[in-house]
C-alpha cells in the first residue's frame, strides 16, 4: 500500500521541475554570452580620447583595448608587453598618427597586414592647424612662417562658428600650409567637429571589419554625432563670457579648442612637454604674464607644476589645471564629453576673476 504524500512533500514535488529549469539554463546562458564576446572584433586604441569615441560606437558589441591608460601621456609613453600582445591580437587599430604617438610607429609596422591600422589624423573633413610660432609661442626652425601663421589663425577665428558644422570651412587652407611646413598640431580631438570627422572614419572601418554588427555601429554613430552637436553648443555658451581674456598654458595643446570657440591665448610655456624649457624661455613667459596683468596660467596634471609656479611668481596671475589628454579621467564612452566640459569649466572658473 502506497502512503500518501504529506502537504509539505507535495509542495516540494511540485516545485522541483521549476527549480531544475534555471540550473539547466545556466550553461546555455554562459555559452551564449561566450559566443557574443567571441563575435566582437578585437579593437585597439592608442589614447583615451580616441578610445572614448570608439567605445561609444562599439556599445552593445564590445569594448576596445586602450594602450595609453591611467595618467600616462602619449608624448612620453613606452610600450608594455601587454600592449604588444593586444596589438598582435587586434583586428583593427585606431591611432592619431606618428606625430603624436611616435612610440607606436615601429610596433604597428611590425603587424604587417594582420590588422587594419587607421591613422585618424588623415580623416576626411578634418581641420588640421599648423604649429604656432613666434611671439609668446616657442619658435620652430622655420621662422619665415611666423607672420603667415598668425594671419591664418586670426582669419580662422572669424570663420569658426561655435555650434555649427562649418568649423572646418578652411580645411584646404590649412592643408596647403601643412604641406609646406611639414607638421601640424596633433591635438585634433579638442574640436568637436574633428571628433565628428574621426567618428565617421571609425564607423566606416568597424562596419567593414564586422558587418554583422553594422546596424549597431551606425545607430551608435548617429547618437554620438547628435551628442557632439549638443556638446559644441554647450561649450560655446560656457566660454562665451571669458573668451576674450588672455591666458598661458603649459604646452601648446589647445589650439583646436581656441580656434573653435574664439578663445584668446597668450602663449605656452613649452610647445612640446618632452622638452623642458630653458631659463631664458621661462623668463620670457614670466615677463609676458606680468605684462598681461591679471590672467591665468594653466598646468597639466601629468607634468611638472613647478614651472607654472615660477612663471606666475610675483604677478597677479592665477593658476588652474587643464587636462587635454584625460590623464585624470576614467576611460569609457563618456570620457570625451567629460574631458571637453572639464576644459571649458576650468577656463571659465579661472578666467572669470581675471
Amino acid at each position: 500500500m502506497k502512503r500518501a504524500l504529506g502537504p509539505a512533500l507535495k509542495i516540494l514535488a511540485l516545485r522541483m521541475p521549476a527549480l531544475a529549469i534555471p540550473v539547466l539554463a545556466i550553461p546555455t546562458l554562459l555559452f551564449s554570452g561566450a559566443m557574443q564576446a567571441a563575435d566582437a572584433p578585437v579593437v585597439v586604441t592608442s589614447i583615451k580620447p580616441i578610445h572614448s569615441l570608439v567605445s561609444a560606437i562599439m556599445q552593445g558589441v564590445g569594448e576596445p583595448e586602450l594602450i595609453v591608460d591611467g595618467a600616462a601621456s602619449p608624448h612620453t609613453y613606452s610600450m608594455k608587453p601587454s600592449n604588444a600582445r593586444a596589438l598582435q591580437e587586434a583586428k583593427v587599430v585606431f591611432w592619431v598618427g606618428p606625430n603624436l604617438e611616435a612610440f607606436l610607429e615601429k610596433p604597428l609596422e611590425a603587424l604587417g597586414s594582420n590588422a587594419s591600422v587607421v591613422e585618424l589624423d588623415k580623416a576626411p573633413d578634418l581641420t588640421r592647424l599648423p604649429f604656432r610660432e613666434g611671439g609668446a609661442f616657442e619658435p620652430h626652425d622655420d621662422a619665415d612662417h611666423d607672420s603667415a601663421s598668425a594671419d591664418d589663425h586670426d582669419h580662422d577665428h572669424d570663420a569658426a562658428k561655435p555650434g555649427h558644422d562649418d568649423g572646418h570651412a578652411h580645411h584646404d587652407d590649412h592643408e596647403e600650409h601643412d604641406h609646406g611646413h611639414g607638421a601640424f598640431d596633433t591635438h585634433l580631438w579638442l574640436d568637436p567637429m574633428n571628433a565628428k570627422a574621426m567618428a565617421a572614419v571609425i564607423t566606416t572601418t568597424l562596419v567593414a571589419a564586422d558587418p554583422a554588427n553594422a546596424l549597431t555601429y551606425q545607430a551608435n554613430a548617429k547618437a554620438l554625432d547628435d551628442r557632439l552637436t549638443a556638446l559644441d553648443k554647450e561649450i560655446a555658451t560656457t566660454v562665451a563670457p571669458v573668451k576674450d581674456k588672455p591666458f598661458v598654458v603649459f604646452h601648446d595643446a589647445y589650439q583646436y579648442f581656441e580656434h573653435r570657440y574664439g578663445i584668446r591665448v597668450a602663449g605656452s610655456i613649452t610647445v612640446s612637454p618632452e622638452t623642458i624649457p630653458g631659463a631664458e624661455r621661462v623668463s620670457e613667459i614670466h615677463r609676458k604674464v606680468g605684462e598681461l596683468g591679471a590672467t591665468c596660467v594653466f598646468a597639466e596634471p601629468q607634468f611638472e607644476p613647478r614651472l607654472v609656479k615660477v612663471v606666475t611668481e610675483g604677478t597677479k596671475a592665477k593658476s588652474g589645471v587643464l587636462d587635454p589628454e584625460a590623464a585624470t579621467l576614467k576611460a569609457g564612452p563618456d570620457l570625451y564629453f567629460t574631458l571637453m566640459r572639464g576644459i571649458a569649466d576650468s577656463m571659465k572658473a579661472c578666467l572669470s576673476g581675471a
